[in-house]
């Protein structure tokens, strides 16, 4: 086993695994093969596996499922479907065009944003975090623009090679945007958090997008935030969380570690 990939005999078996932000590209081939992986060992002990967004760098439509590289993801998600793991899938703010054709090829389940479900006596609400950096004015702008279904439907109505050249500026734009915002713009609002945790009525909140993975308090309240996973650069980084059977949650590295680490 390649000494980046997660570990396929530490992480015992779960009630349901989270990931997100793998950012899946072909230029990525370690973070390919360490998801794969992930697909063949840990997810293999779970009843279900959340992919709470960005699991994916781009997606301009489910007419590039095509793609080789996309095909090779979609087969490797379909047969964890068939092999009777639950698959649920929440949209990222880089594979927000993810659709029916895709669910139905992966055998997943499309959830919205702020999806609840139960974990024991406990509710756990479910996103994938950039709704609630409503610091961001100019992000949120551009988030409410392309989730508007007119607009997805124009740009899904041009073809795929002017869709992929349009994707491909806007992560080159959004790169050039990070580096110059403060990384506190990035982060989610605390009252943001609140909202979401009163509209839901859940006591746990799982996100990622941040890249900032952590267990916080708030207030009663616990909020887990998941890592991005990176494996083509010269730290490797990655990670999932686990919902075991009595509903407590706990938190694993790249290779399969248990993290103790209580919240910040």
């Amino acid at each position: 086993m390649n000494s980046t990939s997660p570990a396929k005999e530490v992480a015992p078996a779960a009630l349901a695994l989270f990931i997100s932000d793998l950012h899946l590209q072909p230029s990525h081939p370690r973070t390919t093969q360490a998801f794969l992986d992930f697909l063949e060992g840990p997810v293999r002990r779970a009843q279900a596996l959340y992919l709470l967004g960005d699991i994916f760098d781009a997606w301009p439509g489910d007419d590039d499922m095509a793609l080789p590289y996309h095909r090779q993801i979609i087969d490797a998600l379909r047969a964890v479907s068939d092999a009777g793991i639950a698959l649920f899938w929440i949209a990222g703010n880089r594979d927000f065009l993810v659709g029916p054709a895709f669910a139905a090829a992966t055998g997943a389940r499309i959830l919205s944003d702020g999806a609840v479900i139960a974990a024991g006596a406990s509710r756990i609400v479910l996103a994938h975090g950039d709704a609630e950096c409503t610091d961001d004015h100019k992000y949120m702008q551009f988030r409410a623009m392309v989730r508007e279904p007119q607009w997805q439907r124009q740009f899904l109505s041009q073809p795929l090679t002017a869709r992929r050249a349009i994707v491909a500026g806007l992560r080159s734009d959004s790169r050039a945007q990070q580096q110059e915002k403060p990384m506190a713009l990035m982060d989610v609002n605390p009252q943001a958090i609140a909202r979401l945790y009163e509209q839901s009525g859940a006591e746990i909140l799982i996100h990622g997008h941040t890249h900032r993975p952590a267990c916080h308090r708030f207030g009663s309240r616990l909020r887990y935030v998941l890592p991005d996973w990176e494996l083509d650069e010269e730290t490797a980084r990655g990670g999932w969380i686990a919902l075991d059977a009595s509903g407590a949650i706990h938190r694993y590295d790249l290779h399969g570690m248990l993290l103790d680490d209580g919240p910040a």
